[in-house]
């Protein structure tokens, strides 16, 4: 073949129109009538996303589940706490699955029980808006009890109006007789713990000390602070009490799950806590509470 001839063959091929590969029928090379576009899919709501990511997950968070928690039950109070709360569909779906694994391992069900909660807020280290689990007063009492070691654990406000004594030192006392109207607003919290062999620890915690926790939370101003102050104050005190108490390992690793973020749901207990607390500069110095043995 000539270079002429090659040369128009080549002008051929380029100034040929170029086919659409989308509308080429396959298997002949040629164009298809005409193209056929896709139908619009319907846009699915955040709540059905979620919803969906529960159904996938519930076979994995069914596993690790105490008994007398079932995973569908789980799962209605997480979409009920998203309802009530729907800043948390704005969270990561991964911190928002860790959070929901440790409520499961932990055998606390987030909600108006007050055993735990899930907290958005964004975070600074991640860039995004995740979930903060946060283990309430409620939550602590069950957790400490589990470990067989206790008789009884009590925690109460003190009012203006009630008759409050209480002395630490070699010969502890406290001494707490509630009024019965016009109480007045509290302006304490303490938590007593009765040894089975019957020694006892309490502490004392004034709102000005319960608040310098408060301050150093994710969400101080929002969320079960803002909500229920009361039981977030007995659970401070409550929290600190605990480090003094003879746990267990296992009931001492559950407490520090308190206020994590986690976005790994296989060894949760194991992944690390993601929670950006580099806007936290100052740490209150921790009260020592009343031993007796």
């Amino acid at each position: 073949m000539t270079d002429a001839k090659m040369n128009r063959i080549k002008e051929r091929i380029i100034q040929a129109p170029k086919l659409d590969p989308q509308v080429v029928t396959a298997g002949t090379g040629s164009a298809a009538p005409a193209a056929i576009k896709p139908a619009q899919s319907r846009a699915v709501s955040p709540y059905q996303n979620i919803q969906d990511l529960f159904k996938r997950m519930a076979p994995e968070i069914a596993k690790v589940l105490p008994q007398h928690i079932k995973s569908d039950h789980l799962l209605r109070v997480a979409m009920t706490e998203i309802r009530k709360n729907p800043k948390l569909l704005e969270c990561s779906s991964q911190s928002l699955l860790g959070a929901l694994m440790l409520s499961a391992q932990l055998g606390l069900e987030p909600g108006i029980l007050g055993h735990a909660y899930l907290i958005p807020y964004y975070n600074n280290k991640t860039k995004s808006t995740e979930v903060q689990f946060q283990i309430g007063y409620k939550g602590y009492i069950d957790l400490v009890r589990r470990s067989g070691e206790l008789q009884t654990l009590d925690v109460h406000e003190v009012c203006r109006g009630d008759a409050f004594e209480y002395e630490y030192g070699l010969t502890p006392k406290l001494m707490h007789r509630p009024a019965l109207e016009n109480r007045g607003a509290a302006y304490c919290y303490y938590a007593i713990a009765k040894f089975k062999d019957g020694g006892f620890s309490f502490l004392v915690m004034s709102v000005q000390d319960i608040d310098k926790y408060r301050k150093r939370s994710k969400s101080p101003d929002y969320g079960p602070w803002a909500t229920d102050y009361d039981a977030m104050a007995k659970k401070t005190v409550i929290k600190q009490l605990a480090k003094y108490l003879p746990l267990s390992t296992e009931i001492q690793r559950s407490m520090t799950q308190d206020e994590t973020t986690k976005k790994e749901y296989e060894d949760v207990f194991a992944a690390a806590d993601e929670t950006d607390w580099v806007d936290i500069t100052t740490t209150p110095a921790e009260p020592e509470p009343a031993v007796t043995e």
